[in-house]
């Protein structure tokens, strides 16, 4: 556990995220790979993989109250740190809010959770496949509250009964063939068929242009059409 960030558990902080994103809040705990933070209102599950550099808000513009009940996902009794993919894996089937790219957070359920990928199902997107280490963090909702206005209990999901790959490139090479759209739209949004799959190249043909060779590595999200 990182004794410097230890040290400033219930203080307020501003944390710069991968992407240039900029959060304040109070940190709440450490794991041994993320942190704990609540903004004022959600309590924010951060890998300190994407974390830039944080530092002290004395200032506190933004009057971040500390929160007034715990987070829902927590460490068991006899744990003494809780990891990020844990922390996922607790989340399946509860409803969440995700953040990848482009300021396009993504709301729905964790379906799976894989050796370096999970599974997400998105009301808007449907099945998404989204490997670990693109998930800048993950807010879980607060009980009873409901998604896009539907009632929690009446929420549709979808199915987990598909045989999945344990790797995010083992996954993805099941859709060879297949119309996919990468990183759902954003700036370095890509959709095409798949045509084949090269170690760590994936050759895409667009709809009427050449193909496009993309490194898997940089795949934040992908889904079928």
């Amino acid at each position: 556990m990182n004794k410097t960030i230890q040290s400033l558990i219930k203080e307020i902080v501003k944390v710069e995220v991968s992407g240039k994103n900029q959060i304040s809040g109070t940190i709440i705990d450490l794991g041994s790979d993320m942190l704990v933070l609540f903004n004022g209102t959600n309590f924010m599950y951060i890998p300190l993989e994407h974390i830039q550099n944080f530092e002290m808000d004395q200032d506190n513009e933004e009057n971040i109250q500390g929160p007034t009940e715990d987070p829902s996902i927590k460490a068991l009794e006899n744990q003494q740190d809780l990891t990020f993919k844990e922390t996922l894996e607790i989340a399946i089937g509860r409803l969440v809010e995700i953040y990848m790219i482009d300021n396009q957070p993504l709301h729905g359920q964790i379906i799976s959770v894989q050796d370096d990928y999970f599974v997400f199902y998105s009301p808007i997107y449907k099945t998404m496949y989204i490997p670990i280490t693109h998930l800048k963090w993950i807010i879980p909702y607060v009980q009873n509250e409901g998604l896009y206005g539907i009632n929690e209990k009446n929420k549709i999901v979808g199915s987990n009964s598909e045989v999945l790959a344990n790797t995010f490139k083992k996954q993805i090479e099941k859709f060879i063939h297949r119309i996919v759209v990468l990183n759902i739209g954003g700036i370095k949004s890509h959709n095409g068929k798949i045509n084949n799959i090269d170690e760590q190249i994936m050759e895409i043909q667009k709809a009427r242009s050449d193909a496009i060779y993309l490194n898997i590595n940089h795949i934040k999200t992908l889904h079928l059409v």
